[in-house]
């Protein structure tokens, strides 16, 4: 029994040892693994990618800053003349290094502001407060309590929160003792400090010889500030179409305070010059240049990282020749309007010529005349609706096509009609038996009226009671709309107004002057979309001003294109095509047949088609918020040739008469304005 115990104890020892020798070698090999993947990792990192990693601590130890701003994008015609372009200015620029401190700051602005003209109109008393708190901060920091500098220890309130609650309690009573050239010192501080901490301020712009050449001469001991060629914009056009090409910020102003937000997320700096108004701000995108980009590599020395890059330049489907021509015709005609009776009230006219098969504005102009001096007036095209009369009648007429509410050709009889609850309505002359060509060519009202009656449901006779239905309303509207007529046209400006049209609809007998053109207001902008929809069969382009844009180069040369405009249908009017062509047979009568109310608004050698239209429409004669004085619009659609539209035309002339018992006479302003703005279209382009 021993010796079996003792055999059993020594096979036991022979596997322990074993499975120590087993373990010890594992740990081992594992040891020596982790060391090997670790020895791989390091020289991967020190001796493969040495390069990699050494650029990623640069760049987050390096300070970056972005130079001024570069010069924006040109804006072109169509003809690739310059209309807007950059002028050279010599500036004052200050970048604040990274070892200067407020005090240091401070005896530079005092330093500076005495060789240079600052204009302290501007000047913020938020800006005065700081300039305050920096020069006398032993006397700010009594106006902070014991408790609330606790607080501060107890991290209760921030550094910021002290600096604000300091700002608010300097009373103007404090700012008083601020003397001019403290304040001019204050401003000079303030354009020093605004925007980012390290990035290159534009102190002043369009500056002196003086002043330019005081810091040039002084850079070495004036810390931080700088000489520089900066840029404006400039108009080789003078005026013209200025309102509509916009506006950009200046250096001073930097980002508009309501725009903040949206800028600083897409990176730009609070002091970067942006598009204010219209085109400038609508294709901001395309027209901003692109900043320099420098590191800051000591106090005194930076280094380029990036060179910077004016703007692409965008080309308009302006014609500037042509709408400088325009401009011209409008002047003449005003002034000679306004020696002709009845033309008290009028004060402008406004054109627009548009391609009915792209979409593209030619020309968009409009002048008035305020206190015997012409100014422009062209965003009024945009924004202010006209009561547009019998030029409607093309989409009223497609309203009795669909509905079968008339069929091509029908007849009825021209005569003053009187229904229950409103005044008895006539054409402007009593026509007689006539046809649908001849409604349109002769404008007659009472044809339209009684197509109105029959879509309402119901057939006209003397006296009779029209019922209330909306859905009347609702088919003359639909079909409006489809015309660009109470909706907005796409073009591509910031601004524009969807005209006036009625909130609800109420009394039946609007109906009637729904149909005529006198119950919703509309844009000329809207009526040269509605006039080029009929030009082009049906098709409803988006309006806009943008043809290409070309990417940035170094020389006046255009770069190569990098955006084509592709025209876009916004909707077809949904009619027989049978029936668009009636309509449009009807408006070449206007201007062809005899007794059209077109003849002579455009020579026949166009070969043009239109409508005339003339509205009721109403001011406040006396400013005093009461509309209390009736006058007539005059207006006239049409395009060039009637068989192959080129080219559409609106002219408007609002209030361009008025009624009077003493003298019948209305001013033909609107009939020249178009035939000489079609002549010079004619001689510019043929036809």
């Amino acid at each position: 029994m021993r010796k079996k115990k003792r055999v059993y104890q020594e096979t036991k020892n022979v596997n322990y040892d074993f499975v120590v020798q087993n373990r010890f070698i594992f740990i081992l090999c594992f040891i020596l693994i982790i060391f090997l993947i670790l020895f791989i990792k390091l020289f991967n990192v020190m001796i493969i990618e040495k390069k990699v990693y050494d650029e990623r601590i640069e760049n987050l130890t390096s300070s970056i800053t972005m130079g001024e701003s570069t010069p924006r994008g040109r804006i072109l015609d169509r003809n690739y003349n310059v209309i807007v372009d950059n002028i050279a200015v010599k500036t004052i620029i200050y970048r604040k290094n990274k070892d200067t401190s407020t005090k240091e700051m401070l005896a530079l602005a005092h330093t500076v502001a005495k060789h240079l003209d600052i204009d302290i109109s501007i000047l913020t008393t938020r800006s005065k407060k700081e300039y305050y708190e920096a020069s006398y901060p032993e006397e700010c920091k009594k106006l902070i309590t014991d408790a609330e500098y606790e607080k501060l220890t107890q991290k209760k309130l921030t550094v910021d929160d002290i600096y604000e609650l300091k700002i608010e309690r300097i009373t103007p009573e404090m700012l008083s003792k601020l003397t001019e050239s403290d304040l001019e010192v204050a401003q000079l501080y303030y354009l020093m400090n605004r925007g980012y901490g390290y990035s290159e301020k534009t102190i002043k712009s369009n500056v002196s010889d003086a002043e330019y050449a005081y810091i040039s001469e002084n850079v070495a001991n004036l810390k931080g500030f700088n000489t520089s060629i900066s840029w404006e914009r400039s108009y080789p056009y003078g005026d013209t179409l200025k309102s509509i090409l916009g506006t950009v910020s200046s250096a001073k102003q930097g980002i508009p305070a309501e725009d903040k937000e949206y800028y600083l997320s897409l990176g730009y700096s609070l002091d970067d010059r942006v598009g204010l108004s219209y085109l400038e701000k609508e294709y901001e995108s395309y027209l901003k240049g692109e900043k320099s980009q420098y590191e800051i590599v000591s106090s005194t020395e930076t280094r380029l990282i990036k060179e910077g890059s004016r703007g692409n330049d965008i080309v308009l489907s302006i014609d500037i020749n042509l709408q400088q021509q325009v401009e011209r015709i409008i002047e003449e005609q005003l002034l000679r309007a306004k020696t002709e009776a009845n033309t008290e009230y009028y004060d402008h006219s406004s054109v627009i010529l548009q391609d009915p098969n792209t979409g593209e504005i030619l020309v968009m102009a409009s002048k008035r005349l305020v206190n015997g001096e012409i100014i422009d007036n062209v965003r009024s095209i945009l924004t202010s609706p006209i009561t547009p009369g019998s030029v409607v009648k093309g989409a009223s007429m497609l309203v009795g096509y669909n509905t079968g509410a008339i069929k091509i050709g029908e007849y009825m009889v021209d005569e003053c009609i009187k229904v229950a609850g409103v005044a008895e309505k006539c054409s402007s002359q009593t026509l007689g038996r006539i046809n649908d060509i001849a409604a349109l060519a002769k404008s007659s009202n009472v044809y339209q009226f009684k197509t109105a009656i029959r879509v309402n449901g119901q057939e006209y006779y003397r006296n009779m009671k029209m019922n209330f239905n909306q859905s009347a309303f609702d088919t003359y509207r639909d079909m409006y709309h489809s015309f660009g007529l109470g909706v907005k046209t796409g073009i591509d400006l910031p601004v524009e107004s969807a005209g006036y049209g009625a909130k609800k609809d109420k009394a039946a007998g609007n109906l009637l002057d729904f149909v005529m053109g006198q119950y919703e207001t509309y844009t000329p902008l809207q009526l040269s979309q509605y006039i080029s929809t009929i030009a082009n069969n049906g098709k409803r382009m988006q309006t806009h001003l943008l043809k290409e844009v070309h990417a940035s180069t170094d020389s006046t040369e255009l770069g190569e294109v990098i955006y084509s405009y592709e025209p876009n249908v916004l909707n077809t009017i949904k009619t027989r095509a049978e029936y668009m062509a009636r309509v449009k047979e009807g408006f070449y009568a206007v201007m062809h047949s005899y007794g059209g109310y077109g003849r002579g608004y455009i020579e026949d050698k166009l070969n043009a088609a239109g409508k005339t239209g003339t509205s009721q429409s109403f001011i406040d004669k006396d400013g005093n918020g009461v509309i209390d004085t009736e006058t007539i619009t005059s207006s006239f659609v049409g395009y060039a040739p009637a068989d192959n539209p080129k080219v559409s035309i609106v002219v408007t002339s609002p209030n361009s008469s008025h009624p009077n018992s003493s003298i019948n006479y209305a001013s033909l302003v609107t009939l020249r304005i178009t035939k000489a703005v079609m002549n010079a279209y004619y001689d510019m382009y043929g036809i």
